[in-house]
């Protein structure tokens, strides 16, 4: 099952400029095709690729703008404040 309906996706297909998706093509080519990048993605933790991850692809690629950055229109993760408590053992 499709997550769009065929008609929808080749409608907003329709919309998209074949240069741009090229190029962004080719800036993500030439980073996340180097077999070096794609050996230490598969070998990293996620946090220690996520920002990265998200500059890379997001940012030079899809032309998102990243927090802090004004108008920014994505972010990272945040913290969950609930359990970022360390918990500490008392002895009786």
């Amino acid at each position: 099952m499709s997550l769009f309906q065929t008609s929808v996706l080749n409608k907003y297909l329709k919309t998209l400029d074949d240069a741009k998706v090229k190029a962004s093509y080719q800036k993500f080519i030439a980073f996340f095709h180097k077999a070096t990048i794609i050996e230490n993605i598969k070998n990293d933790k996620e946090e220690q690729f996520q920002y990265v991850f998200i500059q890379k692809l997001f940012d030079e690629v899809l032309d998102y703008t990243i927090n802090p950055n004004p108008d920014f229109n994505i972010t990272t993760e945040f913290k969950n404040l609930k359990g970022a408590k360390k918990n500490r053992r008392c002895n009786p």
